[in-house]
């Protein structure tokens, strides 16, 4: 199942936090690892360490790094803390956390007396890349909003594994992040995604939620066999939730593989098959050749009708990430290389500044 080298720690090259990137030798060969200290302690050079290097040798992109799996430093390793949930449940590494639900959080008085999300905007993503464009462009435009991320178990599973939302809780464009079902390391932990979403707007006071897997996604290439596929059950819950689901289009005309022209057979199939409840879809005000591509896409998937159809500009988007210099990239493309994937994630954040503005409209007019 898995492929397990003796390695020795050279050099500690970066640290944050629950997270740490180290230059071991294995195998012959000064290599890079991850290492999660929740999970194996802190390392120090000279370590010797034992590396799951599964991925390396499979030559995967996703997940293309030895972990470090054992580290002899620690034959005794408590997890500090409080919580009864455990998370990676009956695997060697299981977890435990402060689920924000359970009875012993301060929060749980919050679950019990929900009523319901009150039409919050929710971005609902597939891609963690994703986040930081639909992120900074919403806080482009409302400064004051407060910026959820939820972060869902299809992927990472280590919050600290991703840069993006390290660098965005840096930046103060995401006041809070949480994660839900077997992910890991939110500033708040809860069981599932409705838990989750509750979480965001009761305990994190949220004005707008984003919720995407974390970095890494798997697809085969058929119609069900890809781990987005769960932003359409998300769509659902936030409906049933009370929120104001908004789905973010997988669009580019720039990836080579025939099924992601246009709008990816993924964000189709979600929407189409998955999603059971009608959502939000924002189109970006591209070209009206390509509009008509993409319109037509939708039609042809009896979705247009099934769905709230909107077009918005997702210039912005390219603004918002200079404004907070951040470098993004998608499937290994640039804004410039991929501008119309990143638009439609401007659309869709457009959108959702919108329905913020007019919901604290709302308030302070009755006030």
């Amino acid at each position: 199942m898995y492929r397990l080298r003796p390695g020795t720690v050279k050099k500690i090259e970066k640290k944050r936090n629950g997270f740490e990137e180290a230059v071991v030798e294995v195998e012959g060969e000064e290599e890079k690892a991850i290492n999660y200290p929740e999970l194996t302690g802190y390392l120090w050079e000279g370590d010797a360490v034992i590396l799951n290097t599964t991925a390396v040798h499979l030559n995967l992109g996703t997940g293309g790094k030895h972990f470090v799996f054992y580290n002899y430093r620690y034959p005794n390793l408590d997890s500090p803390g409080r919580g009864h949930i455990m998370k990676l449940r009956y695997t060697p590494y299981q977890v435990k956390v402060l689920s924000c639900e359970e009875q012993e959080s301060p929060y749980k008085e919050c679950f019990d007396s929900f009523k319901g999300l009150d039409n919050i905007p929710v971005l609902v993503g597939e891609l963690h890349s994703m986040v930081a464009p639909a992120a900074a462009t919403i806080k482009y435009l409302c400064p004051e909003a407060k910026i959820v991320y939820v972060m869902t178990d299809g992927a990472a599973l280590p919050a600290s594994f991703s840069e993006t939302v390290s660098r965005l809780k840096d930046l103060s464009i995401l006041s809070s992040t949480i994660t839900v079902g077997h992910a890991f390391g939110g500033d708040l932990e809860s069981v599932n995604i409705y838990t989750g979403l509750i979480a965001a707007k009761e305990i994190s006071v949220a004005d707008v939620i984003i919720v995407t897997m974390g970095p890494g996604t798997v697809g085969t290439g058929t119609n069900y066999g890809f781990t987005g596929i769960e932003q359409g059950e998300i769509i659902n819950a936030v409906n049933i939730l009370k929120g104001s689901p908004i789905a973010i289009l997988r669009i580019s005309f720039e990836d080579s593989r025939l099924r992601h022209q246009g709008i990816s057979h993924h964000s189709l199939t979600v929407l189409e098959k998955i999603a059971q409840t009608p959502a939000a879809v924002c189109l970006p005000q591209v070209e009206k050749s390509k509009l008509n591509i993409l319109k037509n896409q939708l039609k042809e998937n009896n979705i247009y009708f099934r769905h709230n159809v909107k077009v918005r500009d997702g210039l912005l988007v390219e603004k918002a990430l200079q404004y907070y210099i951040l470098k993004v990239k998608t499937m290994g493309r640039t804004i410039e290389e991929d501008r119309v994937f990143f638009e439609a994630v401007g659309s869709a954040a457009s959108y959702a500044a919108e329905l913020i503005k007019e919901k604290n409209f709302s308030v302070s007019t009755r006030r």
